[in-house]
């Protein structure tokens, strides 16, 4: 990936995350994603006392590019207020592995520092996907 498309995801992730909602986790995460039209859509996680109907950073962003009909996410940046970097839930993992299959994903820890490298398919191994259904 480009370095300065790089940063410019990581500065909307990192923004995101500011307007998280989370009264009741504390945890607030950011994530933008990249479509291969330079494009950045960004989200936070958004909670509800009824903790069924939270939303992770991650879809939020990936929700809104697939509305835009932004075209391929290229890439996906996600921002956890942790000392080291944190992966995605599983319900994220399966998200990004249908709506961004081919992404470069960067995991970052509170303030940058800390920066993995990774893939849809690194993060769900044998993930299931439409081509699964097709297979009966």
């Amino acid at each position: 990936m480009d370095p300065v498309d790089l940063e410019r995801l990581i500065a909307a992730a990192l923004a995101a995350q500011r307007r998280a909602y989370a009264p009741y986790s504390q945890f607030a995460v950011g994530a933008a994603v990249l479509t291969a039209n330079g494009h950045i859509f960004s989200g936070a996680n958004i909670e509800n006392a009824s903790y069924p109907l939270t939303i992770c950073a991650e879809r939020v962003a990936l929700f809104c590019a697939h509305m835009a009909a932004a075209g391929p996410v290229t890439a996906l940046a996600v921002v956890t207020p942790t000392p080291t970097v944190a992966s995605p839930c599983g319900a994220c993992r399966q998200v990004i592995f249908e709506l961004a299959p081919h992404a470069q994903i960067v995991l970052l820890n509170a303030d940058g520092s800390d920066r993995r490298f990774t893939t849809p398919a690194e993060l769900l191994p044998y993930g299931f996907g439409p081509e699964q259904l097709h297979e009966r």
